[in-house]
């Protein structure tokens, strides 16, 4: 059996992992790689191998940076089954058509530039038609539901507790040439203990082989309920100056994430009753899936649900689909908050907001996720005295507040609580989805710490023979 790690290798995006085993080739994940745009563009065109000789893909969830390149792969040959759990289905039934239309307008965007230099124009990554006719290859499952996905090679989906559907992915392979049998367990985006709306990670009890991510692996976030704390004192602070709250916000979790918690903090009474806006057709179309799946959500959830009805819906929230609504909120004079995509600033509507309001000091910026290096939202972290929007440069005057008790990601301690549940230890483990430092201050944890014999961390496109 062979893994060769073709992303998010000593990087947190492109998640793409290919297993070789009985003349079968299976690739878990298929994701979009995110950095800068000359570099992803190239890198995520060129698919490393041949798609039409890979047999099934299984995909751990459907965040872009896991699920994005899926239709590139398919208008490339792929023809094997994407498996996945029923609200991974759902949800990427939006995003990759919403990414393919990302991607049409992006080439728009470039090909204006490059016919005034009278350069030929560019073919986008995919297109909205390619992401429709990607989804005819998906093929869903329930957690704890085993399949066959190729000859010898079983799924079974646990709940990684980072998104709505998100899957710890276990294979159990009869590994033939090897004469053996394998469990590969990959856990894919691991989440937090208590965490709003999805349950919480499941344990592992063994592995033979371990693909772990390491976003935080050199990290600690702060407790959950501190951070609901500081959100609260943020919003009032902001209210008392008279300001916008402005929340650029992944459309598929943080956003109902925090819908959720502002819900419940102005039912408590301990945040004002001004207007939420929700500003991303994406988010408004996540979160009709989220209504759709009740059977991913948690206990506490379900019993706010009976006290207070909708979750993702109260006279204060409003959902503004189209762009002249979006427009109308540049004239709003009063405190509110508004949520949009994307998370890391880098497109799409939040772009529009933070030009209008970064040089008000009375404003504030929420960043509430990680940042890749070279977005406008890692440099809003770094509170750049001077970042550029749409190739203008602005002064930073606005508050920049940083939240990571949001993050759906397991911080260093969570993440070797995790692998330490794993009672029948792996004899090879691998780190990814982590930049190189992270990756590599939680390979010498988990030795030291939680006695894992071999901890690899793979350069971009290693193999491994197991």
């Amino acid at each position: 059996m062979k893994i060769t790690f073709h992303g998010a290798a000593r990087t947190v995006t492109g998640s793409q992992h290919l297993v070789e085993v009985n003349e079968h080739r299976l690739l878990l994940d298929c994701g979009l790689y995110q950095g800068k745009r000359s570099d992803a563009f190239e890198r995520n065109r060129h698919l490393p191998f041949e798609a039409a000789g890979i047999d099934a893909l299984v995909l751990s969830h459907a965040h872009i940076d896991h699920s994005g390149n899926i239709p590139n792969l398919v208008s490339s040959g792929f023809r094997g089954d994407i498996v996945c759990t029923f609200a991974t289905r759902d949800l990427c039934s939006t995003m990759l058509l919403d990414s393919g239309y990302i991607q049409e307008r992006d080439v728009e965007f470039v090909n204006k530039r490059r016919a005034r230099k009278g350069e030929p124009p560019v073919e986008p990554l995919y297109t909205v038609e390619d992401a429709v006719d990607c989804l005819e290859y998906f093929n869903a499952i329930g957690y704890h539901r085993q399949r066959e996905v190729l000859p010898g090679v079983y799924v079974t989906f646990l709940d990684a507790g980072h998104m709505l559907g998100s899957a710890i992915v276990v294979l159990d392979i009869e590994d033939r040439d090897a004469g053996r049998d394998v469990r590969l367990v990959f856990s894919g985006d691991l989440g937090r203990v208590g965490i709003p709306i999805i349950r919480d990670p499941e344990n592992v009890d063994h592995a033979d082989v371990l693909i772990m991510e390491s976003t935080y692996g050199n990290r600690l976030h702060e407790p959950y309920p501190d951070a609901e704390k500081r959100l609260e004192q943020i919003v009032n602070e902001t209210y008392r100056r008279g300001g916008a709250l402005i929340i650029p916000a992944f459309a598929v979790g943080r956003t109902q994430q925090l819908v959720y918690t502002l819900h419940r903090l102005m039912v408590q009474r301990d945040i004002p009753q001004l207007p939420i806006f929700v500003d991303s057709p994406l988010a408004i179309n996540a979160t009709s899936v989220f209504r759709l799946h009740p059977e991913a959500y948690d206990a506490e959830i379900r019993a706010f649900m009976h006290q207070a009805g909708d979750p993702f819906g109260f006279d204060q929230l409003h959902y503004t689909r189209s762009v002249e609504q979006s427009k109308e909120l540049n004239f709003q004079r009063e405190p509110f908050i508004v949520i949009s995509a994307s998370g890391m600033a880098e497109h799409g509507r939040i772009l529009h907001h933070l030009r209008n309001r970064i040089e008000d000091p009375a404003n504030t910026i929420l960043i509430v996720g990680w940042q890749a290096p070279d977005t406008l939202g890692r440099r809003l972290v770094e509170r750049e005295p001077i970042v550029k929007i749409f190739g203008e440069e602005y002064r930073l005057r606005a508050h920049v507040e940083v939240l990571n008790g949001f993050s759906g990601h397991a911080d260093r301690d969570e993440l070797l609580a995790w692998a330490e549940a794993i009672t029948k230890r792996p004899r090879h483990t691998f780190l990814v989805h982590g930049e190189e430092e992270s990756a590599l201050a939680l390979a010498e944890s988990l030795q030291t710490q939680v006695n894992y014999e071999q901890v690899e961390v793979p350069e971009l496109h290693q193999s491994f023979v197991i």
